[in-house]
């Protein structure tokens, strides 16, 4: 039974931490505005990162210990944090700039048309200033990123050294399981301790159960403590930043845009692929990657080393034969795994939910199938123009793969139900376009029909990018924050 309910007035209310969020954070107590942030997930610190183990850290910083299922054929794992400063606590830190075409056609799709490069660049200019962005180049380790760039420039293929939101990178391989030296400039020690300096609050442990509204204006938002503990919060205005399916999630309980909100969602797709080397790699040394091959970006497609550690290796391995996956964990200093990024065409959204947990269904097409197949070709010719003698494809009932021929039979042969795959990349399940095009939010972020709600997170954007979302996360809402405080 919950606890005794009360009542809390402020002025700017901001439904999680993360990209969206902690820019809107930030950005309304620069403008002397009272701010209160509300996560659901825990506060977690430098020092207790350090201290943890990569599996205690996954169970606490990731919704479902990292494994949220996606259905349809085949089932995709999805993973992303519920922690004060989102899953940019648990990313690689990158940070890239959306291409002026990627813009383009969002514009043109939307029927909005000035989210253009001039505006989304000059704010994407702003972020990276303030967090530090850096190139990283490939330093001490790191061999698979030196093989991977060596065979890009073999084959006439493009790569370049990712752009990294870090300072002082001490090169500990732990990016996807929270930085433990405080060099990746995540919200939690950027954005959100600024927002702090300047007088917001930030409340972890709090669960948003409903927004309420009336004729377009909310006037009330219901969340829950740890303790199930009732609050009732009556701001001015409302920033909502969820997350792709946490923001669509309560839009649909609050009533709000329930058959448009979350319908679409866009998602990347990752492809692993083990390979083997007839020298040693020792993958482990390095920080999750310093070089990305971008030949194959104009079709979505980007390849780059994955962090391979103990955990990371036996995870990608679960489906395989114990003796085959003792073998393999023997030989791993032989072994780099990488990462495919291919961008899905097909639909997913959410279908409903179950228990009061969404469920997350996917439509892959033919056509995904076939961009897998590609994508996995070009990996495979890749790797072994790098020399890799052996590779295990994504597919856990496929044996390994020793030559470009072997690579054809099983492109031949795999069907969609046997690929293996990851996103931690979902995005635009509130977008912003016109109503009649699809569009859950107008040209300044606020679902259609309402004057004090905005929505600043991965759902207001109308597509996938291809590249890793943080930083147009980031621009858009240092946009639509800016427009509301111009309005004021």
């Amino acid at each position: 039974m919950s606890r005794a309910s009360h009542a809390v007035d402020c002025d700017a209310l901001v439904i999680g931490s993360g990209a969206g969020g902690s820019v809107a954070a930030l950005e309304l107590a620069r403008a002397g505005r009272s701010v209160t942030v509300l996560e659901e997930g825990p506060r977690v610190t430098t020092q207790e990162l350090a201290a943890a183990s990569p599996a205690e850290s996954m169970r606490r910083l990731y919704r479902n210990g990292g494994a949220t299922a996606v259905f349809g054929t085949p089932t995709i794992a999805y993973g992303e944090a519920r922690a004060v400063g989102g899953t940019t606590v648990v990313n690689g830190g990158l940070l890239w700039e959306p291409s002026s075409s990627v813009l383009d056609r969002w514009a043109a799709w939307s029927g909005y048309g000035s989210y253009r490069s001039p505006a989304v660049g000059a704010r994407f200019a702003d972020v990276k200033q303030r967090l530090g962005m850096i190139v990283q180049e490939h330093g001490e380790g790191n061999e698979d990123s030196r093989l991977l760039a060596g065979a890009a420039e073999s084959l006439g293929w493009r790569w370049q050294h990712p752009q990294r939101a870090v300072r002082g990178c001490e090169h500990r391989n732990q990016c996807a399981t929270g930085c433990p030296s405080g060099a990746k400039q995540s919200m939690a020690v950027s954005y959100l301790p600024q927002a702090e300096a300047l007088g917001a609050h930030v409340r972890d442990g709090v669960r948003v159960r409903r927004i309420a509204h009336r004729r377009g204006v909310v006037h009330g938002v219901e969340a829950t403590d740890t303790d199930g503990r009732l609050i009732r919060y009556r701001p001015r205005t409302v920033f909502l930043a969820a997350g792709p399916i946490g923001t669509p999630v309560l839009l649909r309980r609050s009533s709000i845009h329930r058959r448009t909100a979350g319908r679409r969602l866009a998602l990347h797709l990752n492809l692993r692929t083990i390979a083997r080397f007839p020298r040693v790699v020792d993958a482990v040394r390095g920080t999750m990657f310093t070089a990305q091959v971008q030949e194959h970006s104009a079709l979505g497609m980007l390849v780059m080393p994955s962090n391979l550690t103990p955990g990371g290796l036996g995870a990608a391995l679960a489906g395989r034969d114990p003796r085959q996956v003792s073998e393999l964990l023997d030989a791993r200093p032989y072994l780099g795994m990488f990462t495919t990024q291919v961008r899905m065409q097909g639909a997913a959204g959410i279908a409903g939910t179950v228990g009061g947990a969404p469920l997350l269904r996917h439509g892959m097409t033919r056509a995904d199938h076939h961009a897998l197949c590609l994508a996995f070709r070009r990996t495979a010719q890749l790797l072994f123009a790098a020399g890799a003698v052996q590779l295990l494809p994504p597919t856990s009932t496929a044996g390994p793969l020793c030559s470009e021929a072997d690579v054809d039979a099983y492109c031949a042969q795999v069907k969609p139900s046997d690929w293996e795959l990851v996103s931690v990349h979902g995005m635009a399940s509130c977008p912003m376009a016109l109503p009649e095009r699809g569009g859950v939010c107008d040209e300044s972020g606020r679902p259609h029909g309402f004057n004090n709600l905005y929505v600043c997170d991965a759902s207001v954007l109308p597509g996938a990018p291809g590249i890793s979302p943080q930083g147009t996360i980031m621009s858009f809402a240092h946009e639509i924050v800016g427009r509301h405080l111009e309005s004021v």
